[in-house]
């Protein structure tokens, strides 16, 4: 079992020990979490970049002692050139192509994400200068690092769609082909666009000598993008969405993301009154829990700006109840869902001020569109394919709309005087995840190490499987999974340590000043 790590001078953990350690030196130089978290960040993207790029997207949790936390949307809107007739006169008339320049059509927002975060980490009193927090990215990238066995794994699985993809095989592949792990990656090229920022400043990235040569690449692989989408474009400061629990305050993002269903698994679940952690009455209710949380995600939240109405009413507590009424304790409900697949990393840190920083950042698919620009090694997205074509659907495409987002970065203050922040990667299985590991350690009194580590569960289809079975890794008792299939639930098990399972991390900071950090045995983390 993976241990918990103390510490009584602040604490990260990251889905992979490079990031872990580029945002624990800056804490070492008295830098804050909103500062950590930036450098680890950076250095994620060079480090694991199958699960997040600077052509991503990314969202943030921020919080100081005795204020409200504040949060930051960096999701990037459709290019204004991409419309369904765009679409539909280059061939595509029932779904956007999911690799390729067609699917690059929403703006990368996470570097605009950064610099709202820097901005937050100056008013905390933070003094390290960019470059400085830059600087671990661009020596991970120009000197290289050993490539990570999910990387291996993954670039093997979508060679044939991605290998002829332009820029995909000079920057990923070795010598055309899948490099095995341990393998020396070096990206030059985004060493040099991380000096380049840490320089001129990160607005560069959209209206700069980087955004100028990017547009250009862009539109050279089949894009919709241009240099006025990337020069238009500016993360923004939102309110998280909050729900009151039994046990405390859990805040996540608000629509377009699906940080509401993370809440209202949890304000359910809380409604249920289950008193034993790892029983069937836990599992059974976090995924009734989630049946009830995804229909109402899936009915209401898209761009906020196209949403009929307040996403906080959704989890107002008679809302709330009324969700948890119609959870059958004993007896699964029908599940017809189909859930969206998702490629992501989860990072938190709690620094020694107690100020904390819950980010996650994605290029949705593993390696996104697959596109890389040659001249600044910047491996864009494909968030956009999640886009209809079909102006009836909730979800349509329209130009400047955001799209839906699976990522939501978790954070909470409870009655004991605990704070934590909390999350995972996953796609459509990061309430799932958060909801377990949240239960188990807050809840069923398990430490980070053991609640993260604990077998785990996922609710329909992710990672390109097509079954949307209830999956369970086979190292749960039997027993258990027998009373679930008994109950109606449609049991598919899996092999224990499973990457779907979503890269899990968890930092918490109790009232006499112990940290304790946990990242999953699942990923490459610390």
């Amino acid at each position: 079992m993976p241990a918990t790590r103390m510490s009584y001078r602040g604490m990260a953990v990251a889905p992979h020990h490079l990031a872990a350690a580029a945002a624990r030196d800056v804490l070492a130089e008295g830098g804050n979490a909103a500062e950590a978290m930036l450098a680890a960040a950076a250095a994620i993207a060079a480090v694991y970049p199958h699960m997040n790029h600077l052509g991503g997207d990314g969202f943030w949790l921020l919080a100081a002692p005795g204020a409200a936390p504040v949060g930051i949307e960096a999701c990037g809107p459709a290019a204004a050139a991409a419309s369904i007739d765009f679409y539909c006169d280059r061939g595509a008339t029932e779904a956007i192509p999911p690799r390729g320049g067609l699917a690059a059509l929403t703006v990368p927002g996470a570097i605009s994400g950064w610099e709202k975060a820097h901005r937050m980490a100056q008013g905390w009193g933070g003094k390290l200068p960019l470059s400085r927090l830059l600087e671990p990215a661009a020596f991970f990238a120009r000197d290289g690092v050993a490539v990570s066995e999910s990387q291996e794994r993954l670039t093997a699985e979508k060679f044939d769609e991605l290998k002829d993809v332009p820029g995909f095989a000079q920057t990923f592949l070795a010598d055309g082909k899948v490099p095995s792990r341990g393998t020396r990656l070096r990206q030059p090229a985004l060493a040099d666009t991380l000096d380049r920022l840490g320089k001129a400043g990160l607005r560069d990235f959209y209206e700069g000598e980087i955004g100028a040569v990017l547009a250009q690449d862009l539109k050279e692989a089949g894009s919709p993008l241009r240099a006025g989408d990337l020069a238009g474009y500016a993360a923004r400061y939102v309110e998280p969405l909050s729900t009151r629990l039994s046990c405390g305050t859990v805040f996540n993002m608000p629509p377009p993301t699906q940080g509401i269903a993370s809440l209202a698994i949890l304000g359910i679940f809380d409604r249920l009154n289950v008193r034993d952690g790892e029983s069937f009455a836990h599992i059974h209710g976090l995924v009734e829990a989630t049946k009830q949380a995804f229909r109402m995600r899936d009915a209401q939240v898209c761009d906020p700006a196209f949403m009929t109405c307040d996403p906080a009413s959704l989890i107002a507590g008679d809302e709330l109840d009324r969700m948890a009424d119609d959870v059958d304790c004993h007896r699964a409900a029908p599940w017809p869902h189909v859930a969206e697949p998702g490629d992501t990393i989860w990072m938190g840190v709690i620094d020694a001020e107690g100020r904390m920083a819950s980010y996650i950042q994605s290029i949705y698919w593993e390696f996104g569109a697959g596109i890389v620009s040659p001249s600044t090694g910047v491996l864009f997205q494909n968030r956009g394919i999640g886009f209809a074509l079909d102006e009836k659907r909730l979800n349509a495409l329209v130009p400047g709309k955001k799209p839906f987002h699976t990522l939501n970065p978790a954070m909470a203050r409870l009655d004991d005087g605990r704070q934590m922040v909390y999350g995972t990667m996953g796609g459509e299985g990061q309430p799932q995840t958060q909801a377990a590991i949240f239960t188990r350690h807050v809840l069923f009194g398990r430490d980070p190490g053991e609640a993260i580590a604990a077998p785990r569960w996922l609710l329909g289809r992710t990672w390109g499987a097509q079954s949307i079975t209830l999956k369970l890794e086979s190292d749960f008792d039997p027993a258990l999974v027998d009373a679930l299939k008994a109950a109606g639930h449609d049991v598919e098990l899996v092999a224990p340590m499973n990457d779907m399972m979503g890269h899990a991390g968890m930092v918490t900071l109790s009232p006499d000043g112990r940290f304790e950090a946990a990242s999953d045995p699942r990923s490459d983390g610390d």
